[in-house]
Order: structure tokens, then C-alpha cells, then sequence
């Protein structure tokens, strides 16, 4: 297993070369660069510019270079932590991508532990309860959840917090204790700023999880082993728990791992609309602002987490189930 998972890690490096090769060309791609499109909003809004200015600044951050150049550039200082300057934020890209995505991993984290805790037991739950009144009930819940975006249930958290409520709502905590020191107040504050975020992120997820999760127990419940299994006389409960849930949670851990970076992306219109500093409305600005070193550090971490969740994914999955064998 170690081997394994050395080989796995060292695999990851010509790949993540690979993944900052095409998203820097990507990123690239449209017309124009980072002073152009301020150049663009300056002039929409009615103000004057200096071309010779923003050429002057095109050559102090290499923008008039080729394009390989300026990715020879970005990635020679990634061994010294250096990943550009964030030409947008006036700041190292860095430090900006790294505080948004500690908050982004927590809030992830959370959604995805909320997304096992109850996927797991409903899935087993509609299988063994195929077509009653709770497997349908369920059911309806999870394509509920599915058919509903992110972003929609956010804006009905905040007109119901707002204006059914009269609670604050949106961003990290309240105003009042934005300057405050630390209390049990202010955690307190912060938690209930904290887990409807994580909640509306893990419905959709949690509706996806809980279909697997049944069908995958379906399948395993009509197997010869789960027969041989009530024949020797053990408890239904038992054979459902012991036998049916180790097997059949294997399809739920590999989908789990492609579940971080959606979790990412579903975070950018949530974020927005609920104020979070998140990674994905920082995101959505360098994109726009064609911002590349941001952008392309932000993807190239997105492809990092999802490496490394595939990697986790695996050593559950030789965890949960002793007939998968990593050589």
C-alpha cells in the first residue's frame, strides 16, 4: 500500500504540469488580457485612460510577452511558493487562493460529512424498504434535491431569514460582532452562519449519494452471498449491516472523490449570493477580469484536491473491502 501510494503522489507531478499547461493556454484564450478589460470598464463607465499607461504596465508584468513566456515565468517560482501576482487584488496569488480555501475545505468538509450521514442510512433504508411509503417519501426528497440549484435554495435562505426570520443572514457572522473579540457569542454566531451554507452545498450531493447508495444495496441484497448468509441463520439486521452495507458502499466511496471539486463549483453562485469567502466567487472575478496567474493557480489547486480526494478514494475503498488488493 505504501508503494502504492508513492507512486500515486509522484504521478501527480507530471500531471499537475500537464493541468497548468491547458488551463494557462485556456485562460488565454479570449481576446485581450487583464488591461484591456480594465480598459473596458473604464470606458463604460464614463472615465478617461492613458494607453501609454496600461502599455507600460502590460510590459512590467510581461503581458507582451509570448506565451510561453509568460508561463515559463509563472511556474519557475512555484518551488519558492511563488505563484504570480494577482494583478486585480494588487496582491501575491498565494496568500489570496490559500485564505479562501481553508474556509472552502471546511465548509466542503462539513457538507460532505453531512452528505454520509444521511445517504448511507436512507440508502440502505429505501433497500430494504423497496416501494414503501418511506422509500418513496425519500425518493421524492432526493429528486427534489437534484432538480433544485444551489444557488436558488440560497436566495430562499436569505428572503426567509431576512424578511420571515428577522435574523442576520449571509457573509461569515453578524455585523455587530464583526470587531468583537472571540466569545461563546460570537462562535455561536458563526455556527449559525456556518451550517446553512453547508447544508444547501450537501443537497444536492446528499440526493445524488442516497440514490447510489440505494441502487448499489439493491444490487448487493440479491447476491448468493447475502442467501448464504441467512441460511447459516444470522439476523436480517446483521446480514444488511455486516454484509450487504461493506459491499455496497464501494460505488458511493469512488463517487465521493468527484464530489470536492463540485462541491468548489457549486460553492461560486452560493457564495455569491450569500456572501462567503469562499473559492468560488474569487474565482468568478479573476475569470471575468481575465485575471490568468489567480486563475490558473485556483485550477490548478481545484485539479490538486481532486488528485488527492481520488487518492483517499482509493485507500477507503481497499479499507472497506479486503478483496481490493493495491500491488
Amino acid at each position: 500500500m505504501i508503494a502504492f501510494i508513492l507512486r500515486r503522489l509522484l504521478s501527480m507531478i507530471p500531471l499537475l504540469f500537464l493541468v497548468s499547461v491547458i488551463t494557462f493556454v485556456i485562460i488565454q484564450l479570449p481576446p485581450g488580457d487583464f488591461f484591456d478589460t480594465m480598459q473596458a470598464e473604464i470606458a463604460s463607465n464614463g472615465g478617461s485612460q492613458d494607453a501609454q499607461m496600461f502599455q507600460v504596465l502590460r510590459m512590467r508584468y510581461g503581458l507582451d510577452q509570448p506565451l510561453y513566456i509568460q508561463y515559463l515565468r509563472w511556474i519557475q517560482g512555484w518551488p519558492e511558493g511563488d505563484f504570480g501576482w494577482s494583478m486585480a487584488w494588487n496582491s501575491p496569488v498565494l496568500p489570496l487562493v490559500m485564505n479562501r480555501l481553508v474556509y472552502t475545505l471546511i465548509l466542503g468538509s462539513f457538507a460532505l460529512l453531512i452528505t454520509v450521514t444521511y445517504a448511507i442510512p436512507v440508502g440502505v433504508y429505501s433497500a430494504t424498504h423497496q416501494y414503501s411509503l418511506g422509500d418513496n417519501a425519500t425518493s421524492l426528497i432526493g429528486f427534489l434535491g437534484l432538480s433544485l440549484p444551489g444557488f436558488l435554495m440560497a436566495l430562499f435562505w436569505m428572503f426567509l431569514g431576512a424578511l420571515v426570520l428577522r435574523i442576520d443572514v449571509g457573509g461569515v457572522m453578524s455585523s455587530e460582532f464583526s470587531t468583537a473579540p472571540m466569545s461563546q457569542a460570537k462562535l455561536w454566531d458563526m455556527w449559525n452562519h456556518f451550517w446553512p451554507p453547508a447544508l444547501i452545498l450537501a443537497l444536492a450531493s446528499t440526493a445524488q449519494m442516497q440514490r447510489i447508495m440505494r441502487s448499489s444495496m439493491l444490487d448487493v441484497m440479491g447476491q448468493q452471498f447475502i442467501t448464504t448468509a441467512r441460511a447459516k441463520g444470522l439476523g436480517e439486521r446483521t446480514v444488511t449491516n455486516r454484509y450487504g452495507v461493506r459491499v455496497a458502499i464501494n460505488p458511493m466511496i469512488s463517487v465521493l472523490a468527484l464530489e470536492i471539486p463540485k462541491l468548489i463549483s457549486e460553492s461560486a453562485l452560493v457564495g455569491i449570493v450569500m456572501s462567503l469567502p469562499t473559492l468560488g466567487p474569487l474565482f468568478l472575478r479573476s475569470l471575468q477580469t481575465q485575471d490568468m496567474y489567480l486563475a490558473g493557480t485556483m485550477l490548478l489547486f481545484m485539479s490538486l484536491l481532486l488528485m488527492i480526494s481520488n487518492l483517499f478514494a482509493d485507500i477507503a475503498l481497499a479499507w472497506a473491502d479486503p478483496r481490493i488488493v493495491y500491488e
